[in-house]
Formats: C-alpha cells, sequence, structure tokens
C-alpha cells in the first residue's frame, strides 16, 4: 500500500490531521463524499466495534445492515491490518 501514499494522500492527512471542530471536519466530509460514502464508512466502524465485542457476523449484519463481505473485511484489517481500526476503537473507548 506505500504506493498508494501519493502527495495527494499526504496533502489530504495533512488536513485531516489539522481539523479539531467536528463541524469544521463534518463540512469537509460532506464536500469530499458523498452521503453513501460517510454512511459505509461510519459503518465500517460501527462492524468493527462489534466484531471487537466478540458479537457473531449474523449479529453483526442485523444490527448495521452491513454485508457479509463488509464485515469480513473489517475482521481482516481489525485483526490484521495497519492498526488503524484498533486505533479508532481506542478513541471510541475513551469517550
Amino acid at each position: 500500500m506505500s504506493n498508494l501514499r501519493t502527495q495527494e494522500v499526504e496533502d489530504l492527512l495533512e488536513v485531516l490531521s489539522s481539523i479539531s471542530d467536528k463541524d469544521v471536519l463534518y463540512a469537509l466530509f460532506e464536500d469530499l463524499f458523498t452521503i453513501r460514502e460517510i454512511k459505509e464508512t461510519s459503518q465500517r466502524l460501527s462492524v468493527a466495534r462489534l466484531l471487537d465485542e466478540g458479537k457473531p457476523y449474523t449479529a453483526i449484519a442485523e444490527a448495521t445492515g452491513a454485508s457479509a463481505t463488509t464485515i469480513a473485511r473489517v475482521s481482516k484489517a481489525l485483526n490484521y491490518g495497519s492498526g488503524g481500526y484498533r486505533h479508532a476503537l481506542d478513541v471510541l473507548e475513551k469517550k
């Protein structure tokens, strides 16, 4: 995935990491992403949370509306990925 980290991605990371106001961040999300993309991305975080709680795929699909494929992808990333989901879940746990 290192070839994905282009200057454009670095610029996006720089902008995102500089925003501390949730309303400003949401406004950027509305401009950058479609409503569907925002919903699907948010859904993946919910799936990760439920997987981390040990919920079965069927219960996660029922609770979130996520497909088995999405749940499997999130599970793979949560268990073998770069640690992004773990960090996100740790942030939410502290909330």
